[in-house]
């Protein structure tokens, strides 16, 4: 799945005139530094971590260590919420985390996070390598995941882009 576009949206506030193209709410999530995960423990309770994420082919993906316990509650339940901030925009993004182990996608993926972040990692078996551990992603391997989003929302923290509902297929 790349590159999905909203088959919806809406503004929040009655008080906005249009909402804000999914564009920028795509560009806002390629552009953040720091991401929040939340997932869903088994008894309910929620789990919320930072994480490395990247946009690659028009999707965001992150990486967790399959012992972490946001690795074991995606396998439980893949259902996620990431978000970012910044730039007078806050993003929440909905969706299912999706597991990649598409080679060429993970180069992608990899190439990103050298650029992005500085971590090199190499793809071997399916998931990312690298020597010693990962910011926020617990010890290797790393297995990737793309979220393929439900939902979206952005936030406005200044008096414009506006805050904006996308609702996805």
């Amino acid at each position: 799945m790349s590159s999905a576009k909203p088959v919806s949206e809406r503004t929040i506030s009655e008080n906005d005139a249009s909402p804000t193209p999914w564009k920028q709410g795509g560009e806002r999530l390629a552009g953040g530094s720091t991401y929040w995960l939340a997932t869903v423990r088994p008894d309910g309770r929620p789990h919320l971590m930072p994480v490395l994420a990247v946009w690659v082919d028009g999707a965001l993906h992150f990486s967790a260590g399959s012992h972490t316990r946001k690795a074991r509650n995606i396998a439980d339940r893949p259902q996620v919420s990431v978000s970012t901030e910044g730039d007078g925009m806050d993003v929440v993004l909905e969706g299912t985390a999706v597991p990649v182990r598409d080679e060429a996608r993970l180069r992608g993926v990899a190439r990103e996070y050298a650029g992005k972040y500085g971590w090199k990692v190499e793809v071997r078996d399916g998931a990312l390598h690298c020597d010693g551990g990962a910011p926020t992603a617990g010890g290797p391997p790393y297995d990737v995941y793309e979220v393929v989003p439900a939902k979206a929302f952005s936030l406005s923290t200044a008096t414009s882009p506006t805050s904006t509902r996308w609702v996805f297929s």
